[in-house]
């Protein structure tokens, strides 16, 4: 098991290093590289629990250990890079581009996975900047002047939450005394490294202000580096504050400030969203939207402690459907592309679509349940806001999916680009299974109250894009990157300023 476990990391790095040879060399590389996330898979499903692997001459002395919160996401993480993989080597069959997608969707990968089982601050570090840089390759796929720009956004922000991370982290460890994520847990924390931590790692997540480079990233990106990115490398920042953040204990100012932002990407990522014309664009603004809610429960373990045993279930099994439903979205809008909106494809969707908007017996369902249930009893003002909140917050996300349903009913076919329906298909299937999995009989026994709540956010939506299409009503279009437009034209304008000013001066 230990062997398996540095195979997590250490088979896509290989298999990357065998990429940059010629072309002969590399075409075995090239065979085996979707199958890279197995170990991963084989480690989460039957790896002993309480795992660990102590490496004394690396770094600072690291330490790599499975417990229950890193098997389930080493899972879910595993099973996403393993399909877009496969989804991948069809998606960018004839790209001029193929092995230099393969080496950075590799090294991605290694960082990622390797990341769920790092149980010290400097592994933890090293494989969460070596995702997120690795990552900077597949969002400039295509070399265009939209990816450039995106990827010029993705690294200044990528390289401010480095940097707050990096400070954040180097505070924990010398106020505990010690590098290694048990150690820490213990030990009091100080408020700058809580801010910074959390600021660090919400890069990742996408908290507002902080959320810029997703709607940049995604429609630039292939498909499946789209589909890793939303679905599983945005649940790297919600695992560092697993780790890292002092949940269980006390911390009432930056919980929160995390709940409010938490509400604010909720309801304000769906409205940007509901105003976007590209299916790719408009998912990634679901993505800040659902990760508001995971931010909301993280900052409830801060401002109620005694709730965080309840929260972490609810946590993980909300990452677990948000991964696979969001995942299995992106790779739907390829097949839409490369079939159009036809009937099975719009039929397919739907199944990932209404798991996010919360539908009855489905893995959506089954997260909000759990998220509701932890978060009762929370002390005012957040016990009387959030049985409102929530509810209208179901209600955003079914108009979000609905738009999506209808951009994609009007895609044209491209053609090209055989096989990407069957691991989109296997993906949707798996959706299914969380609600299962979290619940069990529960589902099937779910009350009739628990079914109309669940239901009438869809009826209202349903009614509400009716009446749209049949009053040919348009939205207002927001630009991909809302805020960073903003700024890029106040900087343009100032610069612009600046140079007649200076051409006006009296010589």
């Amino acid at each position: 098991m230990e062997t398996l476990m540095i195979l997590v990391f250490l088979l896509p790095l290989v298999l990357a290093t065998v990429l940059i040879l010629p072309p002969s060399g590399s075409r075995l590389g090239l065979a085996i590289a979707p199958l890279a996330p197995l170990p991963a898979l084989l480690l989460a499903l039957g790896a002993p629990a309480g795992l660990t692997l102590d490496v004394p001459w690396l770094l600072l002395g690291s330490r790599y250990a499975l417990d229950e919160t890193g098997r389930v996401f080493l899972g879910f993480t595993g099973v996403v890079w393993l399909i877009s993989g496969f989804y991948a080597h069809f998606y960018l069959a004839a790209d001029e581009r193929y092995r230099s997608f393969w080496a950075f969707f590799l090294v991605t990968q290694a960082g990622n996975l390797g990341l769920c089982l790092a149980a010290d601050a400097a592994s933890f570090y090293l494989l969460f900047a070596l995702m997120t840089f690795a990552a900077y390759g597949l969002v400039i796929h295509t070399r265009s002047d939209e990816a450039r720009r995106a990827g010029r956004i993705y690294l200044i922000m990528a390289v401010m939450g480095e940097t707050a991370l990096v400070m954040g982290l180097l505070m924990l460890v010398h106020g505990a005394g010690s590098h290694y994520v048990a150690g820490l847990a213990a030990a009091p924390v100080p408020a700058p490294a809580i801010w910074l931590t959390t600021v660090g790692f919400g890069v990742k997540v996408g908290l507002p202000l902080l959320h810029m480079w997703l709607p940049l990233a995604h429609p630039v990106a292939p498909v499946p580096a789209s589909a890793v990115l939303s679905g599983v490398m945005l649940k790297a920042g919600l695992l560092g504050w697993l780790r890292f953040l002092p949940l269980g204990q006390a911390a009432p100012e930056v919980g929160a400030n995390l709940m409010v932002a938490g509400l604010a990407a909720a309801f304000l990522a769906a409205a940007a969203g509901i105003m976007q014309r590209d299916a790719k664009v408009l998912l990634a603004y679901s993505s800040v939207s659902q990760m508001g809610y995971m931010t909301l429960a993280v900052g409830a373990g801060l401002v109620a402690p005694q709730h965080w045993p309840l929260l972490l279930p609810a946590v993980t099994l909300y990452a677990v459907h948000h991964a696979l439903a969001k995942s299995a979205l992106f790779l739907g809008v390829g097949v839409a592309k490369a079939y159009g909106g036809r009937s099975w494809v719009l039929a397919g969707q739907c199944l990932p679509a209404l798991a996010l908007a919360g539908a009855p017996f489905t893995s959506g369902m089954a997260a909000k349940l759990e998220l509701k249930a932890a978060l009762a009893g929370i002390a005012a003002p957040w016990g009387e806001i959030l049985p409102w909140l929530l509810p209208l917050g179901a209600l955003g996300t079914a108009l979000l999916m609905a738009r999506l349903l209808f951009l994609l009913s009007v895609e044209s076919a491209h053609g090209g680009r055989r096989g990407l329906v069957l691991p989109w298909s296997v993906l949707v299937l798996l959706g299914l299974l969380p609600a299962w999995w979290a619940l069990g009989e529960r589902m099937l026994l779910a009350s009739t109250g628990v079914v109309i709540a669940a239901s009438w956010p869809l009826l209202v939506a349903s009614v509400l894009a009716v009446a749209v299409i049949r009053l040919r009503l348009r939205s207002p279009i927001l630009p991909a990157g809302d805020l960073v437009n903003l700024m890029e034209r106040l900087f343009t304008f100032r610069r612009s300023t600046a140079t007649l000013n200076a051409g006006e001066a009296p010589r």
